[in-house]
């Protein structure tokens, strides 16, 4: 055998490993990290770049969330619903925030950070662990929940249509005016689809559309804590 070489049974036996260390990671729990942006924000291109490259990893849900409240000065964002901005103000409220701000960025419903720190957005996603929830199985036409340990009020069952491609937004107007802006994992829309108790429970979820993937959020009501996420 020459010198430094693996044996084949031995490199054989270590990519088997490998393989299997891969795809536990890949199966575990996903952590949910939701950006609150506005296209008519100087601070935010930063926090979207952020988030953008964080898209890859397998074990974060990143999702990009248009807010409304910047519209009336110059530039009205082209993403942006005024349910996504209920979302952040209920995340406000639960997270003991005088108001919203941009951009910010929520780890698991449960903490957040200025979005455009992107050493700490990896530490508290790090630092973060879904808990609680049940398993989930996301089917064509469907999600299965199963049992689990019954939360202290009914938590909320999300439907989440989002975009995966990276969308390129040239800006007329307001504060990044002349800049065009790179998106990613931009949410389409939002849905409740029902509440979960702790009992088995299945919904329907219509077929995606226009390119667009799926995320199913479980959360404890008022913007609490996600307590299981999936991708389609």
């Amino acid at each position: 055998m020459k010198p430094n070489t693996v044996p084949p049974a031995l490199a054989a036996a270590l990519a088997l490993a490998l393989t299997a260390g891969a795809g536990a990671r890949a199966a575990g729990p996903l952590t949910v990290v939701e950006l609150f942006t506005s296209q008519g924000c100087s601070s935010c291109p930063p926090a979207n770049e952020n988030v953008r490259a964080l898209g890859d990893r397998a074990d974060l849900l990143t999702l990009s969330f248009g807010v409304t409240y910047w519209d009336q000065l110059g530039w009205k964002d082209t993403f942006a619903q005024p349910k996504f901005t209920a979302r952040q103000i209920d995340y406000a409220r639960s997270l003991g925030h005088a108001g919203p701000f941009t951009p910010q960025v929520v780890i698991d419903g449960k903490a957040d950070v200025v979005g455009a720190r992107k050493g700490e957005i990896e530490a508290l996603a790090a630092r973060q662990t879904v808990v609680g929830g049940p398993a989930l199985k996301v089917e064509t036409g469907a999600v299965s929940l199963s049992a689990g340990p019954a939360p202290a009020r009914p938590a909320d069952v999300w439907l989440v249509r989002y975009d995966p491609r990276i969308v390129q937004v040239p800006i007329k107007a307001g504060e990044n005016d002349g800049r065009t802006l790179p998106h990613r994992n931009v949410v389409r829309d939002l849905a409740r689809l029902g509440a979960w108790t702790g009992s088995p429970e299945r919904f329907s979820i219509p077929a995606a559309s226009g390119g667009l993937a799926t995320a199913i959020l479980v959360q404890t009501q008022g913007a609490g804590p996600i307590l299981a996420a999936a991708r389609g």
